[in-house]
Protein backbone atom coordinates (compact mmCIF):
# COMPACT_ATOMS: atom_id res chain seq x y z
CA UNK A 1 0.00 0.00 0.00
CA UNK A 2 2.82 2.43 0.63
CA UNK A 3 4.40 1.99 -2.69
CA UNK A 4 0.64 2.69 -4.36
CA UNK A 5 0.12 5.88 -2.00
CA UNK A 6 3.66 6.95 -3.18
CA UNK A 7 2.90 6.33 -6.79
CA UNK A 8 -0.58 8.37 -7.06
CA UNK A 9 1.53 10.86 -5.19
CA UNK A 10 4.12 11.41 -7.84
CA UNK A 11 1.35 11.39 -10.27
CA UNK A 12 -0.49 14.01 -8.60
CA UNK A 13 2.74 15.87 -8.62
CA UNK A 14 3.19 15.67 -12.11
CA UNK A 15 -0.49 17.10 -12.70
CA UNK A 16 -0.25 20.35 -10.74
CA UNK A 17 3.24 20.96 -12.68
CA UNK A 18 1.77 23.00 -15.97
CA UNK A 19 3.11 24.37 -18.40
CA UNK A 20 3.31 28.47 -18.84
CA UNK A 21 2.82 27.91 -22.66
CA UNK A 22 2.11 24.84 -24.42
CA UNK A 23 3.16 23.74 -27.55
CA UNK A 24 2.62 20.82 -30.09
CA UNK A 25 5.96 18.73 -29.83
CA UNK A 26 6.99 15.82 -32.50
CA UNK A 27 9.99 13.67 -31.02
CA UNK A 28 11.71 11.88 -33.91
CA UNK A 29 13.59 8.80 -33.10
CA UNK A 30 15.82 5.65 -33.97
CA UNK A 31 14.77 3.91 -30.80
CA UNK A 32 12.42 4.82 -27.65
CA UNK A 33 11.56 2.59 -24.66
CA UNK A 34 9.83 0.03 -24.19
CA UNK A 35 9.12 -0.31 -27.82
CA UNK A 36 12.88 -0.67 -29.15
CA UNK A 37 15.75 0.22 -26.88
CA UNK A 38 19.49 0.10 -27.24
CA UNK A 39 20.58 2.91 -25.20
CA UNK A 40 20.09 5.67 -23.29
CA UNK A 41 18.87 7.39 -26.47
CA UNK A 42 16.05 4.73 -25.99
CA UNK A 43 15.28 6.00 -22.41
CA UNK A 44 15.46 9.69 -22.90
CA UNK A 45 12.70 9.16 -25.57
CA UNK A 46 10.10 6.96 -23.50
CA UNK A 47 10.46 9.22 -20.62
CA UNK A 48 10.87 13.22 -21.78
CA UNK A 49 7.74 12.69 -23.91
CA UNK A 50 5.59 11.14 -21.18
CA UNK A 51 6.75 14.44 -18.88
CA UNK A 52 6.32 16.89 -21.27
CA UNK A 53 2.73 15.35 -22.07
CA UNK A 54 1.96 15.72 -18.16
CA UNK A 55 2.54 19.27 -18.06
CA UNK A 56 0.55 20.20 -20.81
CA UNK A 57 2.07 20.15 -24.10
CA UNK A 58 0.93 17.84 -26.98
CA UNK A 59 3.52 15.30 -28.13
CA UNK A 60 4.19 12.75 -30.57
CA UNK A 61 6.78 10.07 -30.92
CA UNK A 62 7.77 9.32 -34.59
CA UNK A 63 9.74 6.29 -34.63
CA UNK A 64 10.14 2.91 -36.92
CA UNK A 65 8.03 -0.14 -36.26
CA UNK A 66 10.53 -2.81 -35.65
CA UNK A 67 9.35 -5.91 -36.13
CA UNK A 68 12.69 -8.46 -35.74
CA UNK A 69 10.25 -11.80 -34.63
CA UNK A 70 11.28 -11.45 -30.81
CA UNK A 71 10.19 -7.59 -29.91
CA UNK A 72 7.30 -7.88 -32.25
CA UNK A 73 4.31 -7.81 -29.12
CA UNK A 74 5.70 -4.35 -28.08
CA UNK A 75 3.73 -2.77 -30.76
CA UNK A 76 0.52 -4.91 -30.51
CA UNK A 77 -1.50 -2.23 -29.49
CA UNK A 78 -0.49 -0.12 -32.39
CA UNK A 79 -3.47 0.10 -34.87
CA UNK A 80 -2.94 0.68 -38.81
CA UNK A 81 -3.81 4.61 -39.13
CA UNK A 82 -4.88 3.39 -43.21
CA UNK A 83 -2.37 6.57 -44.27
CA UNK A 84 0.29 5.88 -46.27
CA UNK A 85 2.54 8.12 -48.05
CA UNK A 86 5.53 8.07 -50.94
CA UNK A 87 8.43 9.37 -50.30
CA UNK A 88 11.06 10.21 -53.33
CA UNK A 89 14.36 9.08 -52.35
CA UNK A 90 17.18 6.89 -53.44
CA UNK A 91 16.05 6.45 -56.71
CA UNK A 92 11.93 5.75 -56.99
CA UNK A 93 9.18 6.49 -54.69
CA UNK A 94 9.09 4.52 -51.28
CA UNK A 95 5.60 3.72 -50.15
CA UNK A 96 5.25 4.13 -45.73
CA UNK A 97 2.58 3.28 -43.61
CA UNK A 98 1.98 4.72 -40.13
CA UNK A 99 0.39 2.62 -36.99
CA UNK A 100 -0.57 4.72 -33.81
CA UNK A 101 -1.01 3.79 -30.37
CA UNK A 102 -2.47 6.94 -27.75
CA UNK A 103 -0.11 5.88 -24.34
CA UNK A 104 0.58 8.18 -21.36
CA UNK A 105 -1.36 10.87 -23.37
CA UNK A 106 1.59 11.18 -25.86
CA UNK A 107 0.89 10.16 -29.35
CA UNK A 108 3.31 6.87 -30.10
CA UNK A 109 3.83 7.06 -34.54
CA UNK A 110 5.29 4.11 -35.79
CA UNK A 111 6.61 4.09 -39.24
CA UNK A 112 6.10 1.04 -41.18
CA UNK A 113 8.51 -0.14 -44.20
CA UNK A 114 10.25 -3.81 -45.07
CA UNK A 115 13.87 -2.24 -44.17
CA UNK A 116 12.13 -2.46 -40.49
CA UNK A 117 11.52 -5.76 -40.35
CA UNK A 118 14.66 -7.93 -40.03
CA UNK A 119 16.14 -10.09 -37.30
CA UNK A 120 19.11 -8.99 -35.32
CA UNK A 121 19.09 -5.59 -33.42
CA UNK A 122 17.97 -1.67 -34.35
CA UNK A 123 20.90 -1.00 -36.39
CA UNK A 124 22.76 -4.09 -37.23
CA UNK A 125 23.55 -7.76 -37.03
CA UNK A 126 26.61 -10.07 -35.70
CA UNK A 127 27.90 -9.11 -39.15
CA UNK A 128 27.91 -5.09 -38.08
CA UNK A 129 26.09 -2.16 -38.94
CA UNK A 130 23.30 -2.37 -41.61
CA UNK A 131 24.74 -1.38 -45.43
CA UNK A 132 21.05 0.52 -45.61
CA UNK A 133 20.77 2.40 -42.36
CA UNK A 134 21.44 5.59 -44.78
CA UNK A 135 18.06 4.81 -46.64
CA UNK A 136 16.40 3.46 -43.27
CA UNK A 137 16.51 7.09 -41.51
CA UNK A 138 16.01 8.86 -44.60
CA UNK A 139 12.74 7.28 -44.98
CA UNK A 140 11.89 8.45 -41.23
CA UNK A 141 12.72 11.25 -41.34
CA UNK A 142 10.33 12.26 -44.61
CA UNK A 143 7.77 10.56 -42.67
CA UNK A 144 8.15 12.49 -39.62
CA UNK A 145 7.71 15.72 -41.07
CA UNK A 146 4.75 14.20 -43.21
CA UNK A 147 3.37 12.92 -40.00
CA UNK A 148 2.36 16.17 -38.71
CA UNK A 149 0.30 17.34 -41.79
CA UNK A 150 -1.10 13.67 -42.42
CA UNK A 151 -2.25 12.19 -39.44
CA UNK A 152 -5.89 12.99 -37.88
CA UNK A 153 -4.87 11.69 -34.22
CA UNK A 154 -7.62 12.36 -31.38
CA UNK A 155 -9.86 13.81 -34.27
CA UNK A 156 -7.29 17.04 -35.63
CA UNK A 157 -3.53 17.10 -37.27
CA UNK A 158 -1.12 18.76 -35.08
CA UNK A 159 -0.60 21.26 -37.96
CA UNK A 160 2.12 23.48 -39.39
CA UNK A 161 3.38 25.16 -35.84
CA UNK A 162 5.46 22.49 -34.38
CA UNK A 163 8.88 21.94 -32.38
CA UNK A 164 10.63 19.49 -33.59
CA UNK A 165 13.06 17.55 -31.42
CA UNK A 166 15.13 15.26 -33.24
CA UNK A 167 17.81 12.94 -31.68
CA UNK A 168 20.78 12.03 -33.07
CA UNK A 169 21.78 11.40 -36.37
CA UNK A 170 18.88 8.97 -37.12
CA UNK A 171 16.93 12.08 -37.01
CA UNK A 172 19.20 14.57 -38.57
CA UNK A 173 17.92 14.58 -41.68
CA UNK A 174 14.43 16.52 -40.09
CA UNK A 175 15.89 20.24 -40.30
CA UNK A 176 17.70 19.99 -43.19
CA UNK A 177 14.05 18.76 -44.75
CA UNK A 178 12.64 21.67 -43.13
CA UNK A 179 14.71 24.06 -44.72
CA UNK A 180 15.15 22.80 -48.21
CA UNK A 181 11.70 21.18 -48.98
CA UNK A 182 9.33 22.76 -46.82
CA UNK A 183 9.85 26.41 -46.03
CA UNK A 184 10.48 27.42 -49.51
CA UNK A 185 6.71 26.46 -50.41
CA UNK A 186 5.41 28.44 -46.88
CA UNK A 187 5.16 24.88 -45.43
CA UNK A 188 6.76 24.77 -41.57
CA UNK A 189 7.66 28.42 -41.90
CA UNK A 190 6.16 28.98 -38.05
CA UNK A 191 8.05 25.80 -36.76
CA UNK A 192 11.00 25.13 -35.30
CA UNK A 193 13.78 22.43 -35.08
CA UNK A 194 16.16 20.80 -31.99
CA UNK A 195 19.00 18.68 -32.32
CA UNK A 196 19.53 16.99 -29.23
CA UNK A 197 23.04 15.16 -29.25
CA UNK A 198 23.23 11.64 -27.08
CA UNK A 199 26.14 10.73 -28.32
CA UNK A 200 28.45 12.70 -31.19
CA UNK A 201 30.71 9.53 -31.78
CA UNK A 202 27.40 8.42 -34.03
CA UNK A 203 27.08 10.90 -37.06
CA UNK A 204 25.46 8.73 -39.95
CA UNK A 205 28.61 9.40 -42.41
CA UNK A 206 28.01 7.86 -45.79
CA UNK A 207 30.07 8.81 -49.27
CA UNK A 208 29.85 11.82 -50.65
CA UNK A 209 28.10 9.75 -54.16
CA UNK A 210 25.31 8.90 -51.60
CA UNK A 211 24.09 12.60 -52.15
CA UNK A 212 21.77 12.14 -54.98
CA UNK A 213 19.81 9.54 -53.40
CA UNK A 214 18.21 11.45 -50.35
CA UNK A 215 16.28 13.97 -53.24
CA UNK A 216 17.15 17.03 -51.84
CA UNK A 217 18.19 19.90 -54.03
CA UNK A 218 21.86 20.06 -55.15
CA UNK A 219 22.43 23.24 -53.71
CA UNK A 220 22.03 21.82 -50.40
CA UNK A 221 25.05 19.64 -50.69
CA UNK A 222 27.11 21.66 -48.85
CA UNK A 223 25.01 21.51 -45.76
CA UNK A 224 25.99 17.73 -45.51
CA UNK A 225 29.31 17.91 -47.40
CA UNK A 226 32.15 15.79 -45.01
CA UNK A 227 35.35 15.85 -45.95
CA UNK A 228 38.02 13.16 -43.68
CA UNK A 229 41.46 14.86 -42.29
CA UNK A 230 44.32 12.93 -44.54
CA UNK A 231 44.67 10.64 -41.96
CA UNK A 232 41.72 9.04 -42.11
CA UNK A 233 41.74 8.49 -45.71
CA UNK A 234 41.89 5.06 -46.71
CA UNK A 235 44.28 5.59 -49.88
CA UNK A 236 46.17 8.02 -51.68
CA UNK A 237 43.45 8.35 -54.39
CA UNK A 238 40.73 9.10 -51.73
CA UNK A 239 39.01 12.29 -51.69
CA UNK A 240 37.58 11.76 -47.90
CA UNK A 241 34.77 13.64 -49.74
CA UNK A 242 31.28 12.45 -47.69
CA UNK A 243 27.35 13.30 -46.41
CA UNK A 244 27.29 13.81 -42.38
CA UNK A 245 23.67 13.09 -41.43
CA UNK A 246 24.35 15.11 -37.93
CA UNK A 247 26.87 17.63 -39.43
CA UNK A 248 23.41 19.22 -41.55
CA UNK A 249 21.12 19.20 -38.52
CA UNK A 250 23.99 21.02 -36.61
CA UNK A 251 24.32 24.04 -39.51
CA UNK A 252 19.98 23.92 -40.00
CA UNK A 253 18.38 23.27 -36.49
CA UNK A 254 17.33 26.63 -34.33
CA UNK A 255 18.68 25.17 -31.25
CA UNK A 256 21.41 22.55 -29.88
CA UNK A 257 20.87 20.74 -27.27
CA UNK A 258 23.36 18.10 -25.49
CA UNK A 259 22.46 15.48 -22.72
CA UNK A 260 24.66 17.79 -19.63
CA UNK A 261 26.05 20.74 -19.52
CA UNK A 262 29.94 19.50 -19.02
CA UNK A 263 29.41 17.41 -22.58
CA UNK A 264 27.76 20.23 -23.94
CA UNK A 265 31.22 22.28 -23.43
CA UNK A 266 33.47 19.26 -24.42
CA UNK A 267 31.81 19.20 -27.87
CA UNK A 268 33.21 22.11 -28.58
CA UNK A 269 36.35 20.98 -27.63
CA UNK A 270 39.27 19.47 -30.34
CA UNK A 271 39.08 16.21 -27.98
CA UNK A 272 36.08 15.56 -27.74
CA UNK A 273 34.25 17.40 -30.71
CA UNK A 274 34.71 14.18 -33.01
CA UNK A 275 35.40 16.50 -36.27
CA UNK A 276 32.49 18.72 -35.36
CA UNK A 277 33.86 21.28 -32.70
CA UNK A 278 34.58 24.14 -35.23
CA UNK A 279 31.17 23.84 -36.06
CA UNK A 280 29.79 23.42 -32.92
CA UNK A 281 31.93 26.50 -31.57
CA UNK A 282 30.59 28.25 -33.93
CA UNK A 283 26.58 27.59 -32.78
CA UNK A 284 27.79 28.09 -29.23
CA UNK A 285 25.07 30.90 -28.55
CA UNK A 286 22.34 28.35 -28.98
CA UNK A 287 24.50 25.58 -27.64
CA UNK A 288 23.15 24.17 -23.93
CA UNK A 289 23.62 21.63 -21.78
CA UNK A 290 20.20 19.73 -20.19
CA UNK A 291 21.11 16.19 -17.49
CA UNK A 292 18.66 13.23 -18.62
CA UNK A 293 16.46 12.50 -15.62
CA UNK A 294 15.07 9.06 -14.18
CA UNK A 295 11.75 7.58 -14.47
CA UNK A 296 11.25 7.67 -10.93
CA UNK A 297 8.26 4.91 -10.91
CA UNK A 298 11.06 2.54 -12.28
CA UNK A 299 13.77 3.45 -9.71
CA UNK A 300 12.49 4.24 -6.40
CA UNK A 301 14.42 2.08 -3.38
CA UNK A 302 10.97 2.62 -1.84
CA UNK A 303 8.80 1.07 -4.26
CA UNK A 304 11.20 -1.03 -6.72
CA UNK A 305 9.52 -4.28 -7.56
CA UNK A 306 13.05 -5.70 -8.31
CA UNK A 307 14.52 -5.33 -4.76
CA UNK A 308 14.03 -7.66 -1.38
CA UNK A 309 13.71 -4.60 0.93
CA UNK A 310 12.29 -1.02 0.78
CA UNK A 311 14.23 1.97 1.97
CA UNK A 312 13.87 5.75 1.99
CA UNK A 313 16.25 8.30 3.08
CA UNK A 314 14.16 8.59 6.07
CA UNK A 315 14.68 5.05 7.15
CA UNK A 316 17.59 3.50 5.77
CA UNK A 317 17.61 0.02 6.88
CA UNK A 318 16.46 -1.53 4.47
CA UNK A 319 19.80 -0.76 2.39
CA UNK A 320 21.66 -3.08 4.78
CA UNK A 321 19.12 -6.01 4.28
CA UNK A 322 19.63 -5.30 0.43
CA UNK A 323 23.24 -5.44 0.83
CA UNK A 324 23.14 -8.71 2.61
CA UNK A 325 20.50 -10.01 -0.07
CA UNK A 326 23.31 -9.42 -2.34
CA UNK A 327 25.74 -11.06 -1.19
CA UNK A 328 23.98 -14.23 -0.24
CA UNK A 329 22.51 -14.31 -4.37
CA UNK A 330 26.48 -13.93 -5.76
CA UNK A 331 27.78 -16.50 -2.85
CA UNK A 332 29.92 -13.65 -0.78
CA UNK A 333 30.47 -14.21 2.63
CA UNK A 334 27.36 -12.26 4.03
CA UNK A 335 29.48 -9.25 6.30
CA UNK A 336 27.72 -5.47 6.39
CA UNK A 337 31.24 -4.36 7.53
CA UNK A 338 33.01 -4.87 3.99
CA UNK A 339 32.54 -2.21 1.50
CA UNK A 340 30.82 -3.69 -1.15
CA UNK A 341 31.90 -1.95 -4.61
CA UNK A 342 30.12 -2.40 -8.13
CA UNK A 343 30.33 -1.83 -11.71
CA UNK A 344 27.30 -1.77 -13.92
CA UNK A 345 27.84 -1.21 -18.07
CA UNK A 346 29.17 -2.46 -21.40
CA UNK A 347 32.67 -4.23 -21.16
CA UNK A 348 34.24 -2.15 -23.55
CA UNK A 349 37.06 0.72 -23.62
CA UNK A 350 34.69 4.03 -23.60
CA UNK A 351 33.90 2.73 -19.81
CA UNK A 352 37.17 2.17 -18.31
CA UNK A 353 37.31 -1.82 -17.85
CA UNK A 354 40.73 -1.72 -19.12
CA UNK A 355 41.45 0.56 -15.91
CA UNK A 356 39.78 -1.65 -13.69
CA UNK A 357 41.55 -4.27 -14.94
CA UNK A 358 44.89 -2.85 -14.04
CA UNK A 359 43.86 -2.23 -10.65
CA UNK A 360 42.41 -5.15 -9.87
CA UNK A 361 45.26 -7.04 -7.92
CA UNK A 362 46.21 -4.45 -6.23
CA UNK A 363 42.42 -3.59 -5.03
CA UNK A 364 41.90 -7.19 -4.21
CA UNK A 365 44.93 -6.77 -1.24
CA UNK A 366 42.40 -4.96 0.67
CA UNK A 367 39.38 -6.45 3.21
CA UNK A 368 36.82 -5.20 0.38
CA UNK A 369 33.79 -6.94 -2.17
CA UNK A 370 33.91 -6.15 -5.86
CA UNK A 371 31.08 -6.87 -8.18
CA UNK A 372 30.69 -6.04 -11.84
CA UNK A 373 27.43 -6.56 -14.58
CA UNK A 374 27.74 -6.10 -18.07
CA UNK A 375 29.12 -7.90 -21.44
CA UNK A 376 31.13 -6.80 -24.39
CA UNK A 377 34.88 -7.13 -25.48
CA UNK A 378 35.05 -10.84 -25.48
CA UNK A 379 38.43 -10.83 -23.65
CA UNK A 380 36.69 -9.11 -20.63
CA UNK A 381 34.51 -11.32 -20.08
CA UNK A 382 36.95 -13.72 -20.05
CA UNK A 383 38.99 -11.86 -17.60
CA UNK A 384 35.86 -11.06 -15.49
CA UNK A 385 35.78 -15.22 -15.00
CA UNK A 386 39.25 -15.79 -14.43
CA UNK A 387 39.20 -13.11 -12.08
CA UNK A 388 35.81 -14.55 -10.09
CA UNK A 389 38.06 -18.12 -9.84
CA UNK A 390 40.56 -16.23 -8.29
CA UNK A 391 38.81 -14.40 -6.11
CA UNK A 392 35.80 -16.21 -5.17
CA UNK A 393 35.76 -14.45 -1.49
CA UNK A 394 35.91 -11.15 -2.94
CA UNK A 395 34.56 -10.75 -6.70
CA UNK A 396 31.68 -11.85 -9.19
CA UNK A 397 31.51 -11.25 -12.56
CA UNK A 398 27.78 -11.55 -13.87
CA UNK A 399 28.62 -11.74 -17.79
CA UNK A 400 25.44 -10.45 -19.59
CA UNK A 401 22.78 -8.08 -18.72
CA UNK A 402 19.56 -8.26 -16.57
CA UNK A 403 17.31 -5.48 -15.34
CA UNK A 404 16.40 -6.97 -12.13
CA UNK A 405 20.17 -7.71 -11.32
CA UNK A 406 21.14 -4.42 -12.12
CA UNK A 407 18.25 -2.82 -9.52
CA UNK A 408 19.40 -5.55 -6.94
CA UNK A 409 23.13 -4.64 -7.73
CA UNK A 410 22.42 -0.55 -7.19
CA UNK A 411 19.97 -0.98 -4.16
CA UNK A 412 22.75 -3.53 -2.62
CA UNK A 413 26.23 -1.88 -3.37
CA UNK A 414 27.93 1.07 -0.95
CA UNK A 415 30.03 2.47 -3.82
CA UNK A 416 29.41 2.27 -7.31
CA UNK A 417 32.82 2.70 -9.98
CA UNK A 418 31.96 4.74 -13.20
CA UNK A 419 35.64 5.37 -15.08
CA UNK A 420 34.41 6.36 -18.31
CA UNK A 421 37.34 8.00 -20.38
CA UNK A 422 33.63 9.86 -21.44
CA UNK A 423 30.27 10.36 -20.38
CA UNK A 424 27.61 12.35 -22.48
CA UNK A 425 25.49 12.28 -19.37
CA UNK A 426 25.14 9.00 -17.35
CA UNK A 427 22.30 7.42 -15.75
CA UNK A 428 23.66 4.95 -13.39
CA UNK A 429 25.38 7.27 -11.45
CA UNK A 430 21.95 9.08 -11.01
CA UNK A 431 20.70 5.45 -10.05
CA UNK A 432 22.62 5.16 -7.86
CA UNK A 433 22.37 8.55 -5.61
CA UNK A 434 18.79 7.52 -5.74
CA UNK A 435 19.66 4.28 -4.07
CA UNK A 436 22.16 6.04 -1.28
CA UNK A 437 25.04 4.28 -2.99
CA UNK A 438 27.90 6.60 -3.45
CA UNK A 439 29.04 7.23 -6.73
CA UNK A 440 33.05 7.23 -7.66
CA UNK A 441 32.76 8.53 -10.84
CA UNK A 442 35.93 10.27 -13.67
CA UNK A 443 35.21 13.80 -13.76
CA UNK A 444 33.77 13.92 -17.09
CA UNK A 445 30.81 15.12 -19.26
CA UNK A 446 27.80 14.64 -16.97
CA UNK A 447 29.50 12.18 -14.39
CA UNK A 448 31.20 16.22 -13.48
CA UNK A 449 27.64 17.88 -13.78
CA UNK A 450 25.83 15.72 -11.47
CA UNK A 451 28.41 13.78 -8.80
CA UNK A 452 29.40 16.64 -5.94
CA UNK A 453 33.07 16.30 -4.29
CA UNK A 454 32.33 14.75 -0.81
CA UNK A 455 33.93 17.90 1.24
CA UNK A 456 33.96 17.24 4.86
CA UNK A 457 35.08 21.25 5.56
CA UNK A 458 32.34 22.90 3.71
CA UNK A 459 31.22 26.36 4.32
CA UNK A 460 27.44 24.90 5.47
CA UNK A 461 29.08 21.47 7.17
CA UNK A 462 29.44 18.49 5.32
CA UNK A 463 28.87 18.87 1.50
CA UNK A 464 28.93 16.36 -1.48
CA UNK A 465 27.56 13.47 -2.96
CA UNK A 466 30.47 10.99 -4.25
CA UNK A 467 33.49 11.40 -5.32
CA UNK A 468 34.75 12.75 -8.90
CA UNK A 469 38.59 12.50 -9.74
CA UNK A 470 40.50 13.42 -12.35
CA UNK A 471 43.24 13.11 -14.23
CA UNK A 472 41.92 9.58 -15.13
CA UNK A 473 44.96 7.18 -14.48
CA UNK A 474 45.18 3.80 -12.30
CA UNK A 475 47.36 5.99 -9.79
CA UNK A 476 44.61 8.15 -9.40
CA UNK A 477 41.66 5.59 -9.65
CA UNK A 478 43.39 3.79 -6.45
CA UNK A 479 44.27 5.81 -4.08
CA UNK A 480 40.56 7.65 -4.91
CA UNK A 481 38.96 4.11 -3.93
CA UNK A 482 41.30 3.69 -0.93
CA UNK A 483 40.01 7.35 0.42
CA UNK A 484 36.65 6.21 -0.29
CA UNK A 485 36.71 2.89 1.20
CA UNK A 486 38.83 4.54 4.29
CA UNK A 487 35.72 7.05 4.96
CA UNK A 488 33.14 4.24 5.07
CA UNK A 489 34.86 2.30 7.88
CA UNK A 490 36.38 4.89 9.75
CA UNK A 491 33.49 8.18 8.98
CA UNK A 492 30.24 6.08 9.69
CA UNK A 493 28.23 9.70 10.13
CA UNK A 494 30.00 11.42 6.86
CA UNK A 495 29.10 8.51 4.92
CA UNK A 496 25.43 8.20 5.65
CA UNK A 497 25.45 12.34 4.88
CA UNK A 498 26.79 11.43 1.43
CA UNK A 499 23.38 8.74 1.27
CA UNK A 500 20.88 11.17 2.05
CA UNK A 501 22.34 14.05 0.02
CA UNK A 502 22.40 11.64 -3.05
CA UNK A 503 18.99 10.79 -2.35
CA UNK A 504 17.30 13.99 -1.95
CA UNK A 505 18.51 15.25 -5.26
CA UNK A 506 16.26 15.42 -7.80
CA UNK A 507 16.66 14.07 -10.91
CA UNK A 508 13.33 13.34 -11.84
CA UNK A 509 11.91 13.70 -15.72
CA UNK A 510 10.12 16.47 -14.74
CA UNK A 511 12.55 18.64 -13.71
CA UNK A 512 14.64 18.19 -17.24
CA UNK A 513 11.26 18.66 -19.11
CA UNK A 514 11.33 21.99 -17.50
CA UNK A 515 14.45 23.13 -19.03
CA UNK A 516 13.33 22.31 -22.46
CA UNK A 517 10.31 24.00 -21.99
CA UNK A 518 12.93 27.04 -21.37
CA UNK A 519 14.90 26.06 -24.82
CA UNK A 520 11.36 26.08 -26.52
CA UNK A 521 10.49 29.29 -25.81
CA UNK A 522 14.09 30.97 -26.68
CA UNK A 523 13.79 29.21 -30.16
CA UNK A 524 10.40 30.52 -30.85
CA UNK A 525 11.78 34.35 -29.72
CA UNK A 526 13.71 33.84 -32.45
CA UNK A 527 13.30 33.39 -36.21
CA UNK A 528 13.95 29.91 -37.78
CA UNK A 529 17.85 29.84 -38.29
CA UNK A 530 17.20 28.51 -42.16
CA UNK A 531 14.42 30.52 -43.50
Amino acid sequence: MVGKEQESEIMVGKEQARAKVTHSIVFVTGEASPYAKSGGLGDVCGSLPVALAARGHRVMVVMPRYLNGTSDKNYSNAFYTKKHIRIPCFGGDHEVTFFHEYRDSVDWVFVDHPSYHRPGNLYGDKFGAYGDNQFRYTLLCYAACEAPLVLELGGYIYGQNCMFVVNDWHASLVPVLLAAKYRPFGVYKDSRSILVIHNLAHQGVEPASTYPDLGLPPEWYGALEWVFPEWARRHALDKGEAVNFLKGAVVTADRIVTVSKGYSWEVTTAEGGQGLDELLSSRKSVLNGIVNGIDINDWNPATDEHIPYHYSADDLSGKAKCKAALQKELGLPIRPDVPLIGFIGRLDYQKGIDLIKLIMPNLMQDDIQFVMLGSGDPELEDWMRSTESNFRDKFRGWVGFSVPVSHRMTAGCDILLMPSRFEPCGLNQLYAMQYGTVPVVHATGGLRDTVENFNPFGDDGEQGTGWAFAPLTTENMLWTLRTVISTYREHKSSWEGLMKRGMSKDFTWDHAAEQYEQIFQWAFIDQPYVR
